[in-house]
């Protein structure tokens, strides 16, 4: 295994590793179940604020129209995967490529002192054997996480199975205006407050990162897709929990207000966008898991605290 130097939050395998496997075709099935019809019109997409990274291109603010659209109220389970590798006989890149990243707190200390770190993000190994459904690697399992979301995903993966489900992957602009939940420029999903009140509204890292977890949340890893409280449009888990691939290659050029509406971003790239923050941010290393905040990843990297879910025009016939 040769590893890439990897960013705090989403961990690489570096360009080029693997060829995305041919689509399978879509299930008969009524895909909107799940979904919910958001109005679209404009909003006020990015931040302007001093929380974030210089290089993650949150800013500027600028006015984006979108075209009313559906998502799903909560990320794609390890259930929902189940059934879509059972009707295809899809093999994830992590499968193909025999491995994939798992935090080392949740590894045996006999796999932990064996298994290759990562430069620079140590908690990061990369064990063979991991995949969507040995989250851990080999004797884990995700029998007792059926609501959780499927992790060990990459854009490829994920891509696939939307594409299966009669679906697609979100825009990063249908992903903010989501996550937003009707308020303009919050800090969250739900406000300015982390925990408005003293109570918790995501599945973030409670304590010192990485030494100590105190799962003041509730979870210590990953929480059923429909956790907490939804946001004002009601969707689960906007902000924690598992990152959530987009549609958009990366950039951080973005076009001055106002954009184009329904902006998809770049024809091409290298990395794709991932929205959302994940159970291991904490705001010591990876304050992330603001609305405004994001990160990046090649398409076929994969990880124990990234999944998705999955968006579709409204005027799609069934």
């Amino acid at each position: 295994m040769n590893l890439p130097s990897a960013p705090c939050c989403t961990p690489s395998r570096g360009p080029g590793a693997l060829r995305p496997l041919h689509l399978a075709a879509p299930r008969p099935a009524r895909p909107t179940d799940g979904m919910v019809l958001l109005p679209g019109g404009g909003f006020l997409m990015g931040t302007d604020g001093s929380e974030g990274f210089p290089d993650d291109g949150e800013g500027p603010v600028r006015q984006v129209r979108l075209d009313p659209f559906l998502i799903d109220a909560r990320a794609v389970t390890n259930e929902q995967f189940t059934a879509f590798a059972a009707d295809t006989g899809y093999r994830t890149d992590a499968e193909r490529l025999g491995w994939s990243y798992v935090f080392a707190g949740f590894l045996p200390a006999a796999v932990r002192r064996t298994a290759v770190r990562v430069e620079r993000t140590p908690w990061w190994c990369a064990v063979t054997g991991a995949a969507w459904d040995r989250p851990e690697g080999a004797g884990s399992t995700v029998a007792d996480r059926g609501d959780h979301p499927v992790v060990h995903v990459s854009w490829n993966d994920a891509h696939a199975y939307a594409s299966w489900a009669g679906k697609r992957l979100p825009t990063e602009a249908e992903w903010e205006y989501a996550a937003r939940g009707g308020l303009e420029q919050a800090r969250y999903p739900w406000g300015d407050e982390l925990d408005p009140d003293g109570t918790h509204r995501c599945n973030i890292w409670r304590g010192t990162f990485p030494a100590k977890n105190t799962a003041a949340d509730g979870h210590r890893a990953t929480a059923p897709a429909g956790s907490f409280a939804p946001n004002g449009f009601g969707l689960y888990n906007m902000s924690g929990n598992v990152w959530e691939w987009c549609a958009d290659w990366w950039t951080t050029d973005h076009p001055a207000s106002p954009t184009p509406a329904n902006p998809t971003g770049p024809a091409t790239g290298t990395a794709k966008v991932i929205r959302g923050g994940s159970h291991l941010c904490h705001e010591s290393y990876c304050n992330r898991y603001r609305v405004a905040a994001r990160s990046s990843n090649t398409p076929d990297s994969s990880s124990g605290h990234a999944g998705f879910r999955c968006a579709r025009n409204a005027e799609q016939p069934d």
